[in-house]
């Protein structure tokens, strides 16, 4: 059998135990590659992405995602890749070129009600004037959160709509 490289058995030991996953955005920590903090929310670049077991193109795809501007959560970094979870909980790597720090949410995608919308309203304020209802699962793009509100669009509709119907921002994050 032939000896395995520091470098290689690092990797395989990082592959089998995997990363510690942190549940709460004030628990971030800076990212061992980019200092940047994780976990975080980053978006899909392109159409297609494959999401593998492990952090090299080796690895077996267990997913393909094919919906550019998808959130995930960045829950840790190997190299030039990122392991991320999706809305759904599904947690793989992904080489880091194919995500943005683009912001992107989902609307309520926990919500199992089939005709439930989530009103996006014209200025941050339950009382403000509905511009869209949005469905469970939409996406969305963040330009600011503040004060339990988000200001977001969806195609040329811009509003506001409550942080906490939102997968892809952290419950109080302030997003600038």
């Amino acid at each position: 059998m032939k000896a395995l490289s520091m470098r290689r058995l690092a990797l395989l030991a990082f592959c089998v135990l995997g990363a510690p996953t942190v549940a709460f955005a004030q628990d971030m920590q800076a990212g061992s590659v980019t200092g940047l903090p994780v976990p975080r929310y980053v978006s899909l670049k392109t159409d297609r992405v494959n999401l593998r077991e492990g952090p090299s193109k080796e690895h077996r795809t267990r997913w393909v995602y094919q919906r550019a501007g998808l959130p995930m959560e960045v829950t840790a970094e190997f190299e030039t890749w990122r392991r991320v979870r999706d809305a759904d909980g599904t947690e793989g790597w992904v080489l880091h070129s194919l995500l943005s720090g683009r912001r992107t949410a989902l609307v309520a995608p926990w919500s199992k009600k089939k005709d439930e919308v989530f009103p996006m309203r014209a200025t941050a304020g339950e009382d403000a004037a509905v511009v869209a209802r949005l469905q469970p699962g939409v996406v969305i793009s963040v330009a600011s959160c503040a004060n339990a509100w988000c200001r977001v669009s969806v195609g040329a509709i811009n509003g506001y709509i409550r942080q906490e119907r939102l997968w892809g921002v952290y419950p109080n994050e302030k997003v600038d």
